[in-house]
């Protein structure tokens, strides 16, 4: 699996998809500034995908 990591495009899509927190939103629109958001990123990005999967089998159904 590839990804594009200047690529901000899934972190606009997800904040389109469901409410988030202020420091989340922050987060999503300016990436990252250390190694705590890094991480936090990456559980958002999961999430990110889940939802995604989601959305796509009850557009098939």
């Amino acid at each position: 699996m590839s990804t594009k990591w200047d690529s901000k495009s899934w972190q606009k899509d997800f904040l389109n998809m469901k409410s988030h927190t202020p420091s989340d939103a922050k987060l999503l629109m300016e990436g990252v500034k250390g190694l705590k958001d890094a991480w936090r990123l990456g559980v958002l990005h999961v999430e990110y995908e889940r939802l995604k999967k989601r959305q796509e089998e009850q557009q098939q159904q």
